[in-house]
């Protein structure tokens, strides 16, 4: 037994619902054990989660949760990206891991030692990162089961102005930029997308970030997973970096309840 947080965590939408708010950036918690191999002091670690964290996106998919027509299910990282990135591969594919971000990160947004660059990043990959990944795909197949397919809504956040270790920050910084995938990302759903984020600004396609998140079961195989991150910027909606929300939040989760329930019938 432990008392330990859980690092993750699926919350139940409605039982017909095929869509799922992935949130895997909101948090900041870091344990103790994985915070003794981050060479930063206190107050510099602070100031790292200040810009790497997607703030208050945990906060926007429960208020859209609430104010969809039928609730989504939503998973949602417990611990920071600090600790592992979901999203990230954990191998030679990731190309993050040019500028030290892999599934475990060795540097931080502004290019400084995180971690030891000889930090074996086995262990973290194997304490939070399979599970994750392993109850993701779970949840996925539970969707396809009971619906038939299922829809990945990823939501995040990015800052107005490009960090140093952005590989394609010199492009378009729309309002909301929608990420896609060839194989995943079907044209009614990037439609519904526009729609309805249409009220929050500028709509932009795959800068300065792009792709969907999949697990990869799924990933290039099955058409009836459908995938679309949804990035959006920060200022709209709260103080950067790292600060509090704003009244833009409920303007965005009112836009995403509209695109969960255009894609839950």
């Amino acid at each position: 037994m432990t008392d330990a947080p859980p690092a993750f965590e699926l919350l139940p939408g409605a039982a017909h619902s095929p869509v799922i708010l992935h949130v895997p950036h909101s948090s900041r918690e870091i344990p103790a054990d994985v915070r003794a191999g981050i060479v930063l002091g206190d107050a510099a670690l602070e100031r790292e989660l200040d810009h790497m964290t997607d703030a208050h996106t945990a906060e926007l998919a429960g208020r859209a949760s609430g104010r969809a027509v039928l609730r989504p299910w939503r998973f949602v990282n417990r611990t920071s990206r600090l600790v592992v990135d979901p999203e990230r591969f954990p191998d030679e594919r990731e190309e993050m891991t040019a500028v030290g971000m892999g599934a475990v990160y060795t540097r931080t947004s502004h290019r400084a030692v995180l971690r030891p660059a000889d930090t074996d990043p086995r262990p973290l990959v194997e304490r939070y990162f399979r599970p994750y990944a392993r109850a993701m795909t779970e949840a996925v197949a539970d969707r396809l089961a009971a619906t038939g397919r299922a829809v990945i809504v990823d939501v995040h956040s990015y800052p107005a102005e490009a960090l140093p270790y952005e590989l394609h920050g010199g492009g378009p910084r729309p309002a909301v930029c929608l990420g896609t995938d060839a194989f995943h990302t079907p044209p009614g759903l990037l439609a519904a997308a526009r729609a309805a984020f249409e009220p929050c600004g500028d709509t932009g396609l795959d800068s300065p970030f792009g792709g969907a998140y999949v697990p990869l079961d799924f990933h290039g195989k099955r058409p009836e997973v459908h995938a679309l991150m949804v990035e959006i910027r920060r200022d709209t909606y709260m103080s950067e970096p790292g600060g509090p929300a704003g009244p833009g939040l409920s303007r965005l989760a009112g836009a995403l309840a509209a695109l969960v329930d255009a894609v839950s019938d």
